[in-house]
């Protein structure tokens, strides 16, 4: 973990993408390490469609003083999660702060209203430049591609908590989140898991922006 991070109290955590990408699982399992180390912790969810492809985020809070509400205020954040970059763009811009960091997938989801012709998707390099003018600090990580190579994408959300613990943003040693992980997600699956956490930490040298 990066000893020299300060990390704020309350620290509020967005986590956002749509459907399908693993997004609420993410955000409980940094609840669940929080509550590990006597934080007070909540958290609440918002979808703007129920089915796989609509929009989900995630309001994570957690403080060693006090509980807050679950919903983090407007321009608030102090760290945003992304795990579609569009959405993540559409968070920062309520959410974000000048002293915002960003971790964010770099994998394209493009909304059916593109598929069929009806919009349009910015260029992956526009959206890339925006996230970084509008952060302090991100991390650009291919965490799709990492997941394939692990052999299941929907480890991808795993890959950014691994990026989120390496860069020190929340107070958790990696051995501490692998615990964590080993104590939530099924056996069959802990061996993926792990190696898409371990691979989210080496990220933190190699992607960021």
């Amino acid at each position: 973990m990066n000893e020299t991070t300060a990390i704020a109290d309350p620290c509020n955590i967005v986590v956002s993408g749509v459907g399908g990408q693993g997004n609420v699982l993410a955000s409980r399992l940094i609840g669940r390490a929080m509550v590990k180390f006597d934080y007070h912790v909540s958290i609440g969810e918002t979808y703007g469609a129920s089915q796989r492809g609509g929009t989900v985020m995630s309001h994570v809070r957690f403080s060693s003083k006090h509980a807050y509400g679950p919903l983090i205020p407007l321009g608030r954040a102090n760290t945003v999660i992304g795990l579609e970059p569009m959405e993540t763009l559409r968070i920062l811009r309520d959410y974000g702060n000048p002293d915002v960091s960003v971790i964010v997938n770099t994998r394209p989801i493009t909304p059916v209203s593109v598929n069929l012709g009806e919009g349009d998707y910015p260029e992956p390099d526009d959206l890339r430049d925006a996230i970084r003018q509008l952060s302090k600090k991100a991390w650009l990580i291919p965490a799709t591609e990492i997941a394939l190579e692990i052999g299941t994408p929907v480890v991808a959300n795993v890959v950014l908590l691994g990026t989120l613990v390496g860069a020190g943003l929340i107070p958790i040693t990696p051995d501490g989140f692998e615990q964590v992980l080993r104590n939530n997600v099924p056996e069959r699956r802990l061996e993926r898991n792990l190696v898409a956490f371990s691979r989210g930490l080496e990220a933190v040298q190699t992607h960021a922006a």
